[in-house]
């Protein structure tokens, strides 16, 4: 129908072009600056935050609106009205987010002004409710660099939310609202008991608060399914699950539901490409709850720390690997260490610019997002990990005892 809204997040789907330059230092100052310095957890806001995936554009669903009622969810009919029941049960659970970031603006005598604007906008779904506090689930996406949120209620009501944490690679974020806007409670599943082929619905607030609490039906098309996005961490493969209902803008950070009424996932993102449909991606709720409580306890999630800006072999011409860093010609894969973190695990080992890692614990490493995903997934704070690097054409193997981010000036 031609609707279109200009507040909408997206994630663009778009493999970034550089340039080549004959200094590695002078690739790296190009290089790096997108390259992650792994450990240390900043987040900011585009306006338009970018998620890849070769040749395909990853929308996000981003936009406003919903939630706060009673109901019961876990009394839901199986009759020929279920569905309805479970929309009737959980809507006041789902709520708008709104993004607020302060925008200055000048008149002709140089006199500035500073007003907040909305910058995006997305769902969220009420996942928790303890003393004087209830607290929200929705994407990282939906209010990286805001300086304020915005919640909007079941009933219309707009309340302001406090940033309980929020972790950009797993684009988890919680909120927190005053308890007495909280009258419904969503009921959180068991994402691992997830068949292909189940039903299950999505509710949101797809573009603008038009359509608030706007529903779809599909199925599970697939479940253990990994994305590759580009997040304000770093590259990161995300775990997700594969669902034909309808994600729209406006849709992130809203729940994905089984027929029992219990949130299974949150939306996260869909592939947008021309000619694609139906391919919905949401974070499984066996994920989402693990960081969700360590950002209520920590307000952020405390990973290994390595201190290492990395650069992907793939943005150094091959001649420069070859003839300036000595690398043997039969090493294809691995990752470049673009800048070392002082103080850092990496530095303490002798890590250097221009090393090439190729492997960790004897696992293979190809790429930035394999050595994120090998540090986050199969080790702990405080280990100690061999890693393989060449240096100068040789091949040297570094042990070093990882830590946090805090306990280094990175």
């Amino acid at each position: 129908m031609g609707y279109y809204d200009e507040t909408e997040i997206t994630r663009e789907h778009k493999k970034p072009r550089r340039s080549f330059k004959p200094v590695l230092s002078s690739i790296i100052s190009g290089v790096v600056g997108g390259a992650l310095v792994l450990g240390v957890t900043t987040f900011t806001n585009d306006q338009q935050p970018s998620v890849t995936e070769t040749n395909q554009a990853v929308e996000t669903a981003a936009q406003n609106e919903s939630s706060t009622s009673t109901a019961n969810t876990q009394a839901l009919s199986t009759g020929s009205n279920s569905i309805a029941d479970i929309v009737d049960s959980l809507s006041p659970a789902i709520v708008g987010i709104t993004n607020l970031q302060t925008q200055t603006t000048g008149d002709i005598f140089q006199n500035s002004t500073g007003e907040s604007v909305e910058s995006g906008t997305g769902s969220g779904v009420i996942f928790k409710k303890e003393g004087d506090a209830g607290y929200i689930i929705t994407n990282n996406h939906v209010i990286e660099g805001a300086q304020s949120i915005e919640v909007t209620l079941y009933s219309g009501d707009k309340v302001e939310a406090e940033l309980v944490g929020t972790d950009a690679l797993t684009d988890i974020a919680v909120l927190k609202i005053n308890a007495e806007h909280v009258t419904v409670v969503a009921e959180m599943g068991d994402s691992s008991e997830l068949r292909t082929g189940e039903d299950v619905i999505a509710i949101g607030n797809p573009l603008g608060e038009e359509f608030t609490r706007t529903v779809t039906q599909g199925i599970i098309s697939g479940v253990d399914r990994t994305i590759d996005v580009t997040t304000s961490e770093g590259n990161w493969a995300l775990d997700v699950l594969q669902t034909d209902a309808a994600i729209n803008p406006g849709n992130s950070g809203g729940p994905l539901i089984n027929m029992s009424g219990q949130v299974i996932g949150i939306n996260s993102l869909k592939i947008t490409e021309s000619g694609v449909e139906g391919l919905g991606f949401a974070i499984p709720s066996n994920d989402v709850l693990p960081i969700a409580e360590e950002l209520m306890n920590n307000g952020k999630i405390q990973r290994p720390f390595l201190g290492v800006g990395l650069v992907e072999m793939s943005e150094i011409p091959q001649y420069y690997l070859q003839e300036q860093m000595n690398l043997p010609e039969d090493v294809k894969e691995g990752v470049v260490v673009g800048t070392v973190s002082p103080n850092s695990p990496a530095d303490e080992a002798g890590l250097q610019q221009q090393d090439v890692i190729v492997s960790m614990n004897d696992q293979a490493i190809t790429n930035a997002s394999d050595l994120r995903k090998f540090l986050y997934t199969e080790t702990e704070i405080g280990d100690e990990v061999d890693v393989t690097l060449y240096r100068a054409g040789e091949k040297v193997t570094v042990k070093i005892k990882l830590t946090t981010s805090e306990a280094t000036n990175a």
